[in-house]
């Protein structure tokens, strides 16, 4: 995600918020919105969610106010979540704004020294992880759009190429309309 962001100014990385605790060098607001479970039920069951599960024995989810924001600034929001929150993003009020990628390892045995090699995680919970990505491949076709992530640099051009083409469909360009009026007129007073 940080080659497309230094691609690309306009787009910008969701923060999600958690509840558990936070890793040696998370800083709260920047990594994470690290918050407790009181809190994280709150904001839920008020709406301030765009998505939101419960996942290796914490919660996780979008904050709907920042994500509205900077779509109201022109902004683009990458998220990083699991089929079941790219689904409740597609049907929420965001869903006109959604476009959905899914990210393929290359194999299963790379997918495990990618996990190991992060050196995030204990070997319980790589396996854990390891279970639950099955779950999450066998989504692969409820997304717009799949890349298989062997080479990385090849993956970010795949991905720039998307975004491109998607920022020129007619419902991303609002003021096309008025481009088009004006070309209009410069025709009408031409005859």
């Amino acid at each position: 995600a940080k080659g497309l962001m230094a691609w690309d100014k306009s787009l910008q990385f969701s923060v999600s918020a958690t509840t558990r605790k936070p890793r040696d060098g998370e800083v709260d607001k920047k990594d994470y919105f690290f918050t407790d479970e009181a809190t994280f039920r709150t904001w839920v069951n008020e709406g301030e969610m765009l998505e939101h599960a419960h996942v290796f024995g914490n919660f996780y989810g979008s904050p709907k106010e920042p994500v509205e924001a900077a779509i109201g600034a022109g902004q683009d929001v990458l998220f990083d979540i699991d089929w079941q929150g790219a689904q409740q993003i597609r049907t929420s009020s965001m869903a006109a704004h959604t476009l959905s990628i899914f990210i393929l390892p290359p194999s299963i045995a790379e997918l495990h020294r990618r996990l190991v090699s992060r050196g995030q995680d204990t070997p319980e919970t790589v396996a854990k992880r390891m279970q639950k990505s099955w779950d999450e491949i066998s989504h692969w076709d409820s997304y717009d759009y799949v890349i298989v992530n062997d080479d990385l640099p090849e993956t970010e051009e795949k991905l720039k190429a998307i975004i491109k083409a998607e920022r020129m469909k007619l419902a991303q360009q609002p003021r096309l309309q008025d481009h088009v009026r004006k070309l209009q007129s410069e025709f009408e007073d031409m005859t």
